[in-house]
This record gives C-alpha cells, sequence and structure tokens, in this order.
C-alpha cells in the first residue's frame, strides 16, 4: 500500500495519502479530487563502522529525516 504526494490544483495545498486499491484521493483540505500527483525525493540511511569500531550513518542528499515525519533526529531509523 504506497504513500503518495500529492498537489491539489483547487487550493495549492502539498499532502501525502495512502492509496489502496481503487481509492481516489481528495485534498484533506477543500475535498477536491483535481489533484496532481507529484514525484516523491527517495532518500536512504546507511549505518556502518569505521576501521574503529564507530558507528557511522550516512544519508542521501535527498533525505531530510523519515519518510513518515519532518525530524531529522529521532531514534526509530537511527538518524542524527
Amino acid at each position: 500500500m504506497p504513500i503518495y504526494e500529492y498537489k491539489c490544483n483547487a487550493c495549492k495545498k502539498k499532502f501525502e495519502t495512502l492509496v489502496m486499491g481503487s481509492f481516489k484521493p481528495q485534498c484533506p483540505d477543500c475535498d477536491s479530487q483535481d489533484l496532481a500527483r507529484l514525484m516523491s525525493t527517495c532518500g536512504f540511511v546507511s549505518k556502518s563502522t569505521d576501521a574503529g569500531g564507530t558507528p557511522q550513518v550516512t544519508t542521501s542528499a535527498g533525505a531530510s529525516g523519515c519518510g513518515s515525519c519532518t525530524s531529522t533526529n529521532c531514534s526509530s531509523c537511527g538518524m542524527g
């Protein structure tokens, strides 16, 4: 069940929503179904250790945090 990012053509609000089957998303602000699906950035988190055994966390340039939040430091994904 993918989460898609949309921009409402009526009120210009950007939002994400879970899309299941033939579900037709609508804007949470104005209830319009006149939406444009946006290209979402794809990010990753890579955890490793350096030669001295120090933990290292690497993120892609598009990643600003978790895909489900705007935090850049949380214990659930190891960011920070």
